[in-house]
């Protein structure tokens, strides 16, 4: 089964203006108003889940979704591409069954790509940016917190999206 593309982009418009608009204001925290990045769960999500060609082309269009929402064109898509592509090569090393792994590299990646995005950014405009660790590292908390709930929705969409949910076969079979 192929990946329905037009579903995936229609889901990313979506995500996007969510990711974007004062929806999750709502939930935001703190004076920074650190809220889930729904962009960068989708982003580990789909890099794992679905077969290594289109986790590749799906993690620059996230890239460039992420580019949009925030304002400065180019740093996303750039950072998002190459760790959505990185996982995919791991997609057969890594198993994320379990809440606890989801909520982990999500963590972990939000970290890598929020750093990679602001080092990409410092390079494009000479505006330091006040609180950008505690963003990066609120965010990233944030993100990891909410991301097995996302998981659950983004699992359920996989058919939908035309997505073969992978069978979680690792690379030594004994």
């Amino acid at each position: 089964m192929n990946m329905r593309w037009m579903r995936f982009l229609v889901f990313l418009l979506l995500a996007t203006l969510l990711n974007a608009g004062n929806v999750l204001n709502t939930i935001s925290v703190t004076s920074l108003h650190i809220k889930p990045d729904l962009l960068l769960i989708a982003l580990v999500f789909f890099s794992i889940n679905i077969a290594t060609t289109d986790a590749i082309a799906a993690s620059f269009a996230i890239g460039f979704a992420a580019d949009i929402s925030s304002g400065t064109m180019g740093p996303c898509m750039i950072a998002f591409g190459v760790v959505g592509s990185f996982i995919s090569q791991l997609q057969r090393v890594v198993v994320m069954k379990r809440m606890i792994h989801q909520a982990t590299a999500i963590f972990v990646i939000a970290l890598v790509a929020g750093g990679m995005v602001q080092l990409l950014s410092s390079f494009k405009t000479d505006e330091p940016m006040s609180n950008v660790y505690r963003m990066i590292l609120g965010g990233a908390i944030y993100s990891a917190i909410a991301g097995p709930i996302v998981w659950m929705f983004l699992t359920t969409m996989t058919l939908w999206l035309g997505a073969q949910p992978r069978r979680h076969s690792r690379l030594s079979q004994r």
